[in-house]
């Protein structure tokens, strides 16, 4: 666990947070060592080895999520919550119920509120940033924004997130200020997208003004973190969260 990250920022005492790195596991190369993903191709017997050396840490077995690249937000709460629910936030009001999101370049975002009664957990990759993530999970958390603060994890950073036109117009055409987060990429029709900056927009808007971390950068850091755009086949990060 030493390798791990724990989030800096004022949460509750009740609210404990954690991000993985790729260090620590029993996986091998190209998902060495801490891979917690079951849907990329690594041995199943590894990953349950990993997965059973994360549970140490933590008060229960995550609610892991069938992840799709959407928006859907998922109580993990419910008793009809399992691994095939299909969702790409999580969140919860109940102690000893861990919210889990898997990222390997995508960009994790923790939720919780002052008071600690309410944590959520995020997967901010573009499509989910685009589709409106941020607003849906909101709304299906329940919680007054102004009481929210959020924490951004390690993600691909804005010198190596390349995109194209219509990715950037997915953005640019739902806000005006998305604009500030693209600049030209070295190829014809190509930007540089910095995801953390549309993040803390979106954020923002939503009424988040308490935002802490962001600017970690997964693809430059091969020896600490998996990241899909350097790698193709890797390994998968999970970023936790839960109520004491």
């Amino acid at each position: 666990m030493n390798d791990w990250i724990i989030p800096d920022w004022p949460a509750p005492p009740n609210v404990k947070a954690l991000f993985t790195t790729r260090n620590g596991g029993m996986s091998h190369a190209p998902y060495a060592s801490l891979n917690l993903g079951d849907h990329v191709g690594d041995d199943t017997g590894a990953v349950e080895q990993n997965r059973a050396l994360l549970r140490r840490f933590l008060p229960a077995e995550p609610r892991w999520l069938n992840q799709v690249h959407g928006t859907g937000t998922v109580s993990i709460d419910r008793n009809d919550c399992t691994s095939s629910s299909c969702g790409d936030a999580a969140f919860s009001q109940r102690s000893g119920q861990v919210c889990a999101i898997l990222v390997a370049d995508c960009l994790p975002i923790l939720l919780c509120n002052q008071e600690g009664t309410t944590v959520g957990a995020l997967h901010g990759g573009w499509r989910g940033l685009a589709g409106g993530i941020v607003e849906q999970a909101l709304s299906a958390m329940g919680t007054d924004p102004a009481s929210l603060m959020a924490w951004l994890g390690p993600a691909i950073g804005p010198g190596h997130f390349e995109i194209g036109e219509e990715v950037r117009l997915a953005f640019t055409r739902r806000d005006e200020e998305a604009t500030l987060a693209f600049h030209p990429g070295p190829h014809k029709g190509k930007w540089y997208a910095d995801l953390f900056l549309l993040a803390r927009q979106q954020l923002k808007n939503a009424g988040i003004t308490e935002v802490y971390g962001g600017g970690e950068c997964t693809f430059s850091d091969p020896a600490r973190y998996f990241s899909y755009r350097r790698d193709g086949s890797t390994g998968r990060m999970a970023a936790l969260i839960w109520l004491a």
